[in-house]
């Protein structure tokens, strides 16, 4: 039952998605109905040359006219149709492109930004590789209907239709012998139509899987690298690409045999319009020009129906991006604004922070944080420490909202996260994570994340802010310097330091960090550790910490275990309870001093 339900919405989901992408069309519509008034024009110029080849043979030459000036004319025409068609094919290609080109940059641009407004959960169901694949490969795919299909459709189709209306015109009854090929096209395409739809799929499934492999290889290759694994990954590399090799050549055979078929049939066809057309020649039934022009149609008449089946693997692979893309589409983010949403002023916001009764799970069932009631006092430091697993980061993602509670709520000055506008919440809480990310761009860029309004200067102050001007005076060219992806070339330390320096260019009233100088050298960490006793003052900072002794001196400290606060005092109240906390602390101690 299931796959037949699947079969049967299948046609109306591809029907659906077709009837979305060509909605993108309609701001194009004058162009699309002046490039099929050039695809006419064109079409008539070139299949009306051998309809004058037709006249110069039987009314100038078979009849010996010796009047050479007509024939000049007749060839003067002949070079200005050439040229006719020449000029308005070059004018029906550019306006395609425009038109195509410009609906999938659309669909691109859109897709992008519907992407990035998905909630996190999305992105840990999706590995990167697919993502990557809709936005490159599925929206080309997209290009290249417009480009080569739809183009094709338009200009074979009509080409057809001119060459059967010429080839009536000039003799019906051989007209009628080759249209009895038609039924003959049909089963051939019919034939070979689901064969060839299978083999692109699977050649298509296995070039996505080939490029999410790669993808997440090149992301994570540190690691291959770290553990020697360059081996292993090589040969999961070289099973998954001769895979691909192998459906892709299965897919190009297929091909050959479907062209192949068509030519052999094309050049049955010109034998039999040649022995029925020579017969009736002889006996004075049609004239030899009328023979030569209907052998050119009859060839002209192959090749557009070879085009149109040809391009048949792009539609069926348009179908499949257009699917895949409009299913990204369909995805709703999981968390979103309200419907009215709170004004809040930032300069208001003072920063109290109330966790009432939170729950949380990743999967139903399995609650990573658990019924946590919490409130934090506005401008204060928060120690957050527990093992691997306590829910230290799952709190934090919650106050971020990058994921909504269960049960429960989060309010900032009383007022419910999820009831305040994203882009202004996102500007409140401010979050410096264990590995920031930097972005190709000048070091300019990467701190103010390419906002124009954070003036130049700004940027500077903040680095020198938290210590980082030193490092960048050292760069060649100092804060014009670019870096490549993910910063390579910089230090950790480095790399904090000027995701540290954008926490501060954008002003958060909840200051974040997320185990920021659990990768720092000793010199490092006292630079952060200086700037985070100056740049704390005046905010709520909470910080999950790796080593104790970067919230040693926190207002208060949580303890998390099991996704409850076990614990919480300040340093000397915690150590006094003898507790989970003092566990952590002496192990702390004693793998210091073991790495001592």
């Amino acid at each position: 039952m299931p796959k037949d339900k699947s079969a049967s919405e299948g046609p109306a989901k591809y029907s659906s998605a077709f009837r979305v992408l060509f909605s993108y069309a309609k701001p194009h519509r004058l162009t699309f109905i002046l490039m099929v008034a050039c695809a006419l024009l064109a079409i008539a110029a070139d299949l009306f040359q051998p309809y004058l080849v037709k006249i110069a043979i039987d009314d100038h030459l078979m009849i010996g006219d010796t009047n050479y000036g007509t024939l000049v004319i007749i060839s003067a025409i002949y070079l200005g149709l050439s040229l006719t068609g020449l000029l308005f094919t070059y004018l029906q290609n550019n306006l395609l492109q425009f038109a195509g080109q410009s609906i999938v940059a659309r669909i691109r641009k859109e897709l992008f930004e519907h992407i990035s407004k998905l909630s996190m959960s999305y992105f840990d169901r999706v590995p990167s590789g697919s993502l990557i694949t809709h936005v490159s490969s599925d929206t080309e795919t997209v290009n290249q209907f417009f480009n080569q299909v739809l183009l094709s459709l338009v200009r074979d189709g009509l080409t057809l239709v001119f060459i059967i209306v010429l080839m009536f015109q000039l003799d019906v009854q051989l007209t009628l012998y080759c249209l009895i090929l038609l039924p003959i096209i049909a089963l051939i395409a019919v034939s070979f139509r689901s064969y060839m739809r299978k083999t692109y799929q699977l050649a298509r499934t296995n070039l996505s899987r080939l490029v999410a492999f790669v993808a997440e290889n090149l992301a994570g290759m540190n690691l291959i690298q770290a553990f020697h694994q360059e081996k292993e990954q090589q040969n999961q590399f070289t099973d998954k690409n001769q895979t691909y090799y192998r459906s892709n050549l299965r897919e190009i055979r297929t091909n050959v045999l479907f062209n192949r078929s068509f030519d052999i049939l094309g050049n049955l066809s010109v034998a039999f319009v040649t022995w029925l057309g020579g017969i009736a020649v002889f006996d004075k039934h049609i004239e030899f020009g009328v023979l030569y022009a209907f052998i050119t149609y009859i060839r002209l008449f192959f090749q557009p129906i070879n085009t149109i089946t040809q391009q048949w693997n792009t539609l069926q692979s348009t179908t499949v991006s257009v699917s895949r893309i409009w299913g990204i589409f369909s995805i709703k983010p999981e968390v979103t604004d309200a419907a009215v949403p709170k004004a809040i002023a930032p300069e208001t916001v003072r920063g109290k922070i109330d966790f009432n009764r939170v729950t949380f799970s990743y999967v139903e069932g399995q609650p990573v944080i658990r019924d946590i009631d919490l409130h934090i006092a506005p401008g204060s430091l928060i120690g957050i420490v527990g093992t691997t697993g306590a829910g230290k980061s799952s709190l934090i993602g919650l106050l971020c909202r990058f994921y909504d509670v269960q049960q429960g709520s989060i309010k900032i000055d009383g007022t419910d996260i999820r009831d305040i506008p994203q882009a202004t919440l996102h500007r409140l809480v401010g979050l410096v994570q264990q590995e920031p990310y930097l972005y190709s761009g000048t070091i300019i860029d990467n701190v103010r994340l390419f906002d124009e309004s954070v003036s130049r200067e700004d940027v500077i102050r903040a680095c020198q802010f938290v210590g980082a001007d030193a490092v960048i005076a050292k760069m060649k060219h100092g804060y014009d310097t670019r870096l490549s992806e993910r910063g390579s070339g910089l230090s950790a330390g480095e790399r904090q330091l000027i995701s540290f320096a954008r926490i501060i260019v954008f002003k958060p009233k909840v200051l974040i960090l997320d185990e920021a100088t659990a990768n720092l050298d000793s010199y490092t960490e006292q630079l952060i550790q200086s700037a985070l006793a100056v740049v704390s003052k005046g905010r709520t900072t909470l910080v999950i910490a790796h080593r104790l002794s970067t919230i040693m001196q926190a207002d208060r400290i949580l303890v998390m275990r099991g996704g409850e606060i076990v614990e919480q005092g300040d340093h000397g109240e915690l150590l006094e309870l003898h507790g989970y906390y003092e566990q952590l602390y002496k192990h702390s101690q004693g793998h210091m001093k073991g790495v001592s």
